[in-house]
């Protein structure tokens, strides 16, 4: 890409004259195609005041990715590490700043539409809900210095907005390798006081693998009410989903790599389903000139249930996981006005989510249940506050101080014996906060931040249960980051950052334990390095660029692991990049190239298994506008039809690397109208 980056200089404009039209930047934050500027200047601090690594996704580099899944779209974000499982409902996720996607430590908290979507245990199913076609843009924020959110913000988080407001009629439909077929609708109607949009997608596929069928839907209506007076605005979110989809399971590396899309004969009967909802009222007012109030409730529900052996050895599982959230958010922002300061606002926030969990697992041959072997019930409910200034002694100098509390409840009962157990009193988790810009040129700011995010156990490792019997400490993840954010001239941006975070006493989850509870990795420590950059050599011309280094060391392991002292967590590549161009040949024609890939990884924490998981996939994409109303693509996925893998080792059954390939070379047809 480096020749490529010369080349774009060449062609353009000298550099002088450039900066002339290159405004001051004031935060950190970098965004990728068009985004709609909605709301007003006195609701809410938004999301390029947390003075973080900030990326935004828009709509127009995301409504046409051949995407199976929603997943699969940050792989244009900058710094996200995709897993791959390729398991039916159980696909993959999303992971950053030296975290995993096991599902061990989940440390992005997802939102909706800034509704909070995570799973009891930290994962990210509501993701699956949202269809590319949906999507205004994504919000990606890395690290710790966001004050807003506590539970699960651990490394951060993504909020992904869907369209509000706007007169439209939109449809895709889609047909391409491995029978897939999707249509996706979306419509928004605007009046003088009313905004409705409503979505519904479907998508069925073979899979690339034997015994990978899927079948899944989403519908949506977003209905909002401004008086004439534009004095609040009120508004209902409803969303569905169901899917169904067979499990292809895991093969031996020699299997894996000789028949990628086989299926072994004990996985016949593995599949999944899947059902969700999420229901929310979105409330905005300005209650005095400089005084705005904002309010979200929700409630969401999860009803998952899931067939799955690993191994031939093992004995099939049904794993049933039965979810209620109920939560509520609010704010008040004061922007007062102040004569010995440039610029200052005041932000205060408090939410709350209650959850109500059902954990169920039988011993099942063929999906008929044989034995019981977890039957659990429990409430976890959170409660969280904080306060956030944003001040300007001068136009140069951007200061954030922020506060956070959070604190946990909950009671657990094992109803296999109908014993209680109380939830882990965590005291209250205390988490300041503090981000520093700083733009004395035109062309470039520098910033740095440095904040604490904790992490408590999950399921039934929030609870003292025997043995033991004694309140655990939250484990304190406290991160900084500096960096510069550089604008040298109108066609060009980017970041340079260096970031570093450590856990006080990191919890690693028993995937496939029967009853619930964790590991205590021990301290450990992750840092890294990122480079951004996005290029604009000319109106028919976009490169984007993206590089991340990232390294995790284990200090001090727990007692029943003492071997994996100083070795590298696990499943955590050294090296995530992915870069493309995008070329206007014609004002019809617009041709793409990209392509995304990572180093390999170790399969556990004592780092003697091996490594694997390395690739680079390129891909290719054309689309030819017909006429101002539709439009024609292709996209072909895998180029050099590369072998890639999701990779685990399994120390109970196989004993050895379990292989999850990836798709190999696929092409599809897309057609999209707006009407």
């Amino acid at each position: 890409m480096w020749p490529l980056f010369s080349i774009s200089v060449f062609v353009l404009s000298p550099l002088s004259s450039a900066l002339a039209e290159t405004g001051k930047i004031e935060n950190s934050t970098l965004t990728l195609g068009t985004v709609s500027v909605q709301g007003k200047a006195s609701g809410p601090l938004n999301t390029s005041n947390v003075l973080s690594s900030v990326d935004i996704l828009g709509a127009d580099i995301l409504e046409k990715m051949p995407v199976n899944y929603s997943w699969e779209l940050f792989s244009r974000a900058p710094g996200v590490m995709l897993t791959e499982f390729n398991q039916g409902t159980t696909s993959g996720k999303i992971s950053f700043r030296g975290f995993n996607g096991e599902g061990e430590v989940n440390a992005v908290k997802l939102l909706i539409d800034g509704i909070p979507s995570n799973s009891n245990d930290g994962n990210m199913p509501y993701m699956d809900m949202i269809f590319p076609l949906e999507l205004d843009s994504i919000e990606v924020v890395r690290g710790t210095s966001d004050a807003r959110y506590g539970l699960n913000n651990i490394a951060g988080n993504v909020n992904m907005l869907t369209r509000t407001g706007g007169d439209y009629n939109k449809a895709r439909l889609r047909y391409g390798s491995f029978n897939t077929q999707e249509a996706q609708l979306a419509k928004g109607i605007e009046s003088n006081n009313w905004t409705q949009n409503y979505f519904f997608a479907y998508q069925k596929s073979d899979g690339y693998r034997d015994h990978a069928q899927a079948d899944k839907f989403s519908m949506s209506g977003k209905w909002f009410y401004t008086p004439d007076d534009d004095s609040y605005r009120i508004g209902l979110i409803a969303r569905h989903y169901e899917t169904e989809a067979q499990e292809p399971g895991y093969l031996t590396e020699d299997d894996a790599r000789h028949h990628p899309s086989m299926t072994n004969s004990f996985n016949a009967t593995d599949k999944g389903t899947r059902r969700m909802n999420q229901v929310s009222l979105h409330f905005d007012t300005d209650l005095v000139e400089n005084l705005a109030w904002s309010a979200k409730t929700y409630v969401n529900t999860f009803d998952d249930r899931r067939w799955t052996q690993y191994w031939r050895t093992s004995a099939q599982q049904e794993r049933d996981a039965y979810e209620t959230q109920y939560g509520a958010l609010t704010s008040l922002t004061w922007r007062p006005e102040v004569s010995w300061l440039y610029d200052v606002a005041l932000e205060g926030g408090a939410d709350v989510q209650q959850q109500q969990n059902k954990s169920e697992r039988y011993r099942t041959k063929d999906r008929s249940r044989q034995a019981t072997t977890r039957d659990q019930q429990f409430d976890f409910d959170t409660y969280g506050a904080y306060v956030q200034a944003e001040i300007k002694p001068f136009e140069s100098l951007k200061i954030v101080p922020a506060y956070r509390v959070d604190k946990i409840q909950g009671d657990f009962t094992n109803e296999m014996t109908g014993m209680d157990y109380d939830i882990n009193d965590y005291g209250l988790i205390k988490q300041p906060k503090l981000s520093v810009v700083y733009s004395p040129w035109e062309v470039a700011s520098l910033y740095a931040n440095w904040g604490r995010t904790f992490q408590v156990g999950t399921g039934a490792a929030a609870y003292k249960i025997p043995p033991r019997d004694t309140d655990l400490a939250p484990s304190i993840n406290e991160g900084w980051e500096t960096g510069i954010k550089f604008t040298p001239a109108d066609w060009v941006d980017g970041r340079v950052a260096y970031w570093q975070q450590e856990a006080s006493g990191e919890v690693s989850r028993r995937l496939n334990d029967p009853s619930g509870e964790s590991d205590n990795v021990g301290e450990t420590r992750r840092w890294g390095y990122d480079l951004q950059m996005n290029l604009h050599p000319d109106e028919r011309t976009e490169i984007w660029m993206a590089y991340s280094w990232q390294y995790s060391k284990i200090l001090q392991p727990s007692a029943t692991l003492p071997n994996s002292k100083g070795q590298e967590i696990d499943h955590i590549p050294h090296h995530l990049y992915n870069a493309g161009i995008s070329y206007e040949a014609t004002p019809a024609l617009q041709l793409t190239a990209w392509m995304n890939g990572q180093t390999n990884y170790y399969l556990e924490r004592e780092n003697t298994k091996g490594t694997y998981g390395g690739y680079v996939l390129i891909n290719l994409g054309a689309t030819y506008k017909v006429t101002e109303s539709v439009s024609v693509d292709l996209q072909l996925k895998n180029l050099t039809n590369r072998y890639y893998e999701y990779v685990w080792y399994d120390p109970d059954g196989a004993q050895a690397s379990l292989h999850s390939p990836g798709e190999g070379r696929a092409l599809y047809a897309g057609v999209t109208l707006d009407f």
